[in-house]
């Protein structure tokens, strides 16, 4: 799949990130798929990330530059107060661009690779995720390798852009809910033990790692009301 997508993060002013969530999901939106992109979804912070902060990521069928998406989808910037925008492609996942829907714990997992273990990385990846799905009711949503276009040139401390080399990339994974996140971490019996093995070397190959989670503003089957951060 020769898509190219863009993880957007937007800083919202004080109490005004359910606004801003709704123009992005609704004008920006619109303004995407005029432009011949998707609108793939939008994320509220949970865990790691401030209150008012909305993660957001669009799909471009033909291409395009992180510059140009930002500007489509944030055409309007009022109760806005900083942007941070990266041009992706996928890996291994995801295999066509169809929208993650079901509400869950979503965690958003940027990694910093050696190139000279990117390989290995993905074989382990690959080799654990069915594992890992079919054991704790998760899905991995998708594994997206930066480009290195992105809006800005100062350092990125939330994505390692500007401040760790090799191959970075995203990792989404759906949980059902933060218990399942401490399931997963604490494998019952050999099958899941394997997976967890498989996952903790992936995990002992990166220079860096980092990891939030949040929940889907664009889920159609139920609204997150918690207050989390």
């Amino acid at each position: 799949m020769s898509a190219t997508y863009v993880h957007h993060r937007v800083d919202a002013a004080p109490r005004q990130w359910q606004a801003v969530a709704d123009r992005l999901s609704g004008e920006g939106a619109r303004r995407i798929a005029e432009a011949g992109g998707q609108f793939y979804g939008a994320w509220r912070s949970q865990i790691g990330r401030p209150r008012d902060e909305v993660q957001a990521i669009s799909v471009w069928p033909q291409g395009t530059t992180a510059a140009a998406a930002e500007r489509v989808l944030l055409a309007d910037r009022a109760d806005i107060r900083a942007v941070a925008s990266e041009a992706m492609v996928p890996t291994l996942r995801p295999t066509d661009t169809a929208s993650p829907t079901r509400q869950g714990n979503y965690a958003f997992r940027w990694f910093a690779v050696p190139e000279r273990n990117w390989p290995e990385f993905l074989d382990l990846c690959a080799a654990a995720w069915p594992g890992f799905e079919g054991a704790y009711d998760s899905q991995v949503v998708g594994l997206w390798q930066a480009t290195g276009d992105r809006t800005g040139n100062v350092p990125d401390e939330v994505t390692g852009a500007g401040l760790h080399g090799g191959v970075r990339s995203l990792l989404l994974t759906r949980r059902p809910n933060l218990a399942m996140w401490e399931r997963s971490k604490l494998p019952e019996g050999a099958t899941e033990a394997a997976v967890r093995d498989k996952l903790s070397r992936r995990y002992d190959l990166c220079d860096w790692t980092v990891v939030s989670t949040a929940t889907l503003l664009t889920a159609i089957d139920r609204a997150d009301t918690a207050r989390w951060t």
